[in-house]
This record gives C-alpha cells, sequence and structure tokens, in this order.
C-alpha cells in the first residue's frame, strides 16, 4: 500500500465519493478500502497547514468567504460535513498508517516552504507533493530536493517534459482528458508514471492501467481497487 505499488489507486480527497473530502473519516474510510494512497490538499495560515480543496469555503464546509480570509480557529470551528472539522495535515499523517502513500496537492499560496519544513521532520512517510503551480512546485523541490515531485496538468503544454525535468518528477499527474495511450507511452520513455485523476468508472481505469498508466486517482476506493483492477485486467 504505496507508491511502490505495481498498479497505484489513490483515494482522491480521502475518499470524496462516499464520505465529505478531506475530513479524518474520509481518509480512514480510503485506508480501509485498500488504497495505495490518498490525496490531499492544503493551504498554510498562521503556520498551520490545514487540509481543504477550494480557496472559498462554501461548498464544503458551513462557512463562506474565502479561506484565507479567516483565522485558524475560526476555520477550525466550522463543520466541514458530519460535524468534522477541517483537519490540520499532521492530524492526517497521524491517522493513517506508514504504509500508507500521502500524495500532497500544493494548493495555497506560499505552501512549499511549510510543507518541506513539516516533511523534514516525517521521513517515515511516502510522500508526493503535486501542484498545479508549477513555480511553486519547483520552490518545494528546491529545499526538499529528496522528496518525490508530480506536476499537475489539467490541459496539455508542450512545455510539460521540461517543466516535469525540472522538478526531477517521478511522476506526472494527468486529468482523464489530456491522458492518452500515447501521452501514456512518452512519459514511460522518460522515465515517469502517468497518474489520472479523477477515474470512478472500472472500465475507464482498467483501460487507463492497460496503455500504461501507473494508476489513478478515485472518488469511490471501494470501487475501484488493485484487486478490481487487476482482476479486469488480461495476463
Amino acid at each position: 500500500m504505496s507508491f511502490q505499488d505495481p498498479v497505484i489507486v489513490i483515494g482522491h480527497r480521502g475518499a470524496a465519493g462516499l464520505l465529505p473530502e478531506n475530513t479524518l473519516p474520509s481518509f480512514r474510510r480510503a485506508w480501509k478500502s485498500g488504497v495505495s494512497a490518498v490525496e490531499l490538499d492544503v493551504y498554510t495560515l498562521e503556520g498551520r497547514l490545514l487540509v481543504i480543496h477550494d480557496d472559498t469555503l462554501d461548498r464544503t464546509t458551513n462557512g463562506q468567504g474565502p479561506v484565507m480570509a479567516r483565522a485558524v480557529a475560526e476555520l477550525r470551528a466550522l463543520d466541514a460535513g458530519n460535524g468534522e472539522p477541517i483537519p490540520f495535515l499532521e492530524e492526517v499523517t497521524a491517522e493513517l498508517p506508514e504504509s500508507t502513500g500521502i500524495n500532497i496537492e500544493l494548493k495555497g499560496p506560499g505552501t512549499a516552504a511549510p510543507v518541506a519544513r513539516f516533511l523534514a521532520g516525517q521521513r517515515r512517510l511516502d510522500v508526493l507533493v503535486s501542484a498545479f503551480d508549477h513555480a511553486e512546485l519547483q520552490r518545494f523541490h528546491n529545499l526538499a530536493p529528496d522528496i518525490p515531485a508530480a506536476p499537475l496538468f489539467g490541459s496539455w503544454k508542450p512545455a510539460a517534459w521540461g517543466i516535469a525535468e525540472g522538478v526531477s518528477a517521478r511522476f506526472i499527474n494527468l486529468s482523464r482528458r489530456t491522458a492518452s495511450k500515447r501521452r501514456i507511452a512518452q512519459a514511460r520513455q522518460r522515465g515517469l508514471g502517468t497518474l489520472i485523476y479523477t477515474v470512478n468508472d472500472l472500465a475507464e481505469a482498467t483501460q487507463l492501467v492497460s496503455w500504461g498508466a501507473a494508476g489513478l486517482f478515485t472518488d469511490f476506493p471501494d470501487r475501484i481497487t488493485p484487486d478490481a483492477l487487476a482482476a479486469s485486467i488480461p495476463d
């Protein structure tokens, strides 16, 4: 159950299709489903790393307005679903067994340095750090070159291979619409694994893995499991 798995199944924001995303019960549910790793999103505020996806509170909590406009104590008092608070990153890492991989997405501004500092004291973790903000990911890589990185792409950019090389990427994380058999093959030729998001259909997941994708992100880790993928792919 790590980024070393033959097929890497990553619980997207925990088990976002089953329980409120980016909450401790969601991460626990993903782990119990047998995922290789979980994915989460971080913002930094008052020196703390908070796990939440959006830059506003409206969709995932009972609060309103920008995340960065609130104090940490205010954010922690909000309901992020089923009475759960917005967790701190250290709460998530403490919750999961050491064998579980964690993909940390640098979501908020200025997250590279605090995430690098946090991970410096967490060498036991199997971590992958990713971002759509490739400049922020580069800053992280400069601070923590030994921690695997993966640039995220929602649409294809000709500069993608150079961006990946600049952060010594282990993986490149591609959206479903960006992934193709040819692009996955090109990544493998460059020594890169491809992780595809967000895949909630087993037939689609099977096809992507048959094309050579290293793994995928899913909201339904009860439905798309390593065992289900292995059983659906011909020998």
